[in-house]
């Protein structure tokens, strides 16, 4: 999970980087970064929820809540981005 979310991080800063767009695209980029945050920061919350817990079924139901809402994240900051560009 962390190395997706790094992954995902490095690829939004080089986009970033790349992108010589009017401030439209440079506002929706920056949005779409808070997008990706939010949702890194949620899934984060519960991975951390998931490994204090003891029973395992919970675990499992965690992690996976954490893998959907990061992905719903990422896909809806990649809406974002291409919306404006």
């Amino acid at each position: 999970m962390l190395k997706l979310t790094t992954i995902a991080a490095a690829f939004a800063g080089a986009l970033a980087l790349t992108a010589c767009g009017s401030p439209e695209e440079d506002a929706a980029d920056t949005k779409a970064d808070a997008v990706e945050a939010a949702g890194e920061a949620q899934a984060d919350a519960l991975e951390r929820q998931a490994s204090q817990t003891s029973d395992e079924a919970t675990e499992k139901a965690l992690n996976e809540k954490a893998d959907a809402v990061e992905k719903q994240a990422d896909a809806k900051a990649e809406a974002i981005e291409d919306k404006a560009h």
